[in-house]
């Protein structure tokens, strides 16, 4: 019999590479996709952030090479190659099949998935040996909940980095952190064009998830 395949998600502490660094220096919330590995070992990064000092940080890190930058939508955008192997290589080559990195204040969150307990528990030593490591989140991955991959929230550019925006200042927490100006001010555009792209961001969030009424 196949061992389940299980959603997990770990919260990292710890990490050095420039993505964590940069996270811890600027109390910025940055989003990256899983870091790749070349041949002659430099590691490619891709990350999206809100906070344009993120970029500042990666430039002056001796470990970065051919920084490259752009903003979309209020997002700044990065792609450098970097000489410093990440926490999560260490995970993917005992078992973890990473699809998402989150850094924030200097704390990572690995979503990704394993196949059985035994490979769990493999991970999770190796993470340990690191850097700090909890298990935030472990469930069974089910057919009916096992999206395709190529499947995406269907939201426009906008939209997206108008909610992503939201959640990095604080936004949605309570007591709320930030008023709906600050993160409009944060993505460079009028307050009145924020709440238009959230509102129409939830509203298909929503839809996707419950159903058209």
């Amino acid at each position: 019999m196949r061992p389940e395949c299980l959603v997990v998600e770990f919260r990292v502490t710890g990490d050095d590479c420039p993505l964590a660094e940069a996270s811890r220096a600027t109390g910025a919330s940055i989003d990256a996709a899983p870091p790749l590995v070349r041949e002659d070992g430099y590691t490619l990064l891709r990350a999206s952030t809100a906070d344009q000092t993120v970029g500042d940080v990666l430039d002056e890190d001796d470990r970065v090479r051919f920084l490259h930058g752009s903003r979309v939508d209020g997002r700044h955008n990065y792609r450098c190659l970097s000489k410093e192997r990440c926490v999560v290589h260490d995970l993917v080559d005992v078992g973890f099949l990473v699809e998402s990195v989150h850094h924030r204040d200097g704390t990572e969150r690995h979503v990704g998935a394993v196949v059985g307990y035994d490979v769990l528990d493999v991970v999770i030593e190796a993470a340990s040996d690191r850097v700090g490591v909890s298990l935030e989140r472990v469930t069974t991955l089910g057919e009916e909940g096992d999206t395709p991959v190529a499947q995406r929230w269907d939201l426009t550019p906008a939209q997206e980095a108008a909610i992503q925006a939201a959640i990095a200042a604080g936004y949605f927490d309570i007591p709320r952190q930030a008023t709906a100006s600050e993160v409009a001010d944060d993505l460079d555009i009028s307050k009145s064009a924020f709440l238009e792209r959230l509102r129409r961001g939830q509203g298909s969030l929503f839809t996707q998830l419950f159903g058209d009424p």
